[in-house]
């Protein structure tokens, strides 16, 4: 195990990611933190303190890296991209498949709707986001209704339909 604390003082006190690693450098575990030697501090006090999972991390620990970030949200986005590219032994929430949500506007469609999507593709559209938490995804949609009536229905839009939508008749949709 290396010396935490000497470690821990090396730290800019800054937001950003730190990733611990093992022999070999291996990365055992990638976390986050708005002040990075805080964060880390907190690993290396009396054993009887720590969880089980967390003191059997520390003792494998052999080096820790460091990674500033401008902001808590890209230290949150850096954390996700390098758990899901490293697969590190102690992270187990953040290895699933789940992507952070957009909002994506394709202009290439004849009247562009707003969706959101998980995924972003190259594919000539306008993509927003990402959005942390999804509310924030979903209050931004709300005023975007509000401010640029854009269709949000999934009917076909061909002119061929018997009736106007819903959206339309209250006023949220300009219906082309």
């Amino acid at each position: 195990m290396i010396d935490g604390l000497k470690r821990v003082d090396e730290a800019p006190r800054a937001p950003g990611v730190y990733l611990m690693r093992g022999v070999g450098g291996r990365i055992l575990y990638v976390g986050k933190a708005k002040s990075l030697p805080d964060r880390v501090r907190s690993y290396f006090q009396p054993a009887g303190r720590l969880s089980p999972k967390t003191a059997a991390l520390v003792a494998q620990v052999q080096d820790i890296e460091y990674f500033v970030t401008g902001s808590e949200l890209e230290a949150l986005i850096l954390e996700n991209n390098l758990i899901k590219k490293h697969r590190p032994k102690y992270n187990i929430v953040l290895r699933d498949d789940k992507h952070y949500p957009f909002i994506r506007l394709a202009t290439q469609d004849a009247y562009p709707r707003p969706e959101i999507v998980r995924c972003v593709a190259r594919d000539g559209a306008l993509y927003f986001g990402p959005y942390v938490p999804t509310n924030a995804l979903r209050e931004t949609l709300r005023v975007l209704r509000y401010a640029s009536p854009l269709p949000n229905c999934s009917i076909t839009i061909d002119g061929t339909a018997d009736r106007t939508c819903i959206e339309y008749e209250i006023g949220r949709c300009l219906a082309p």
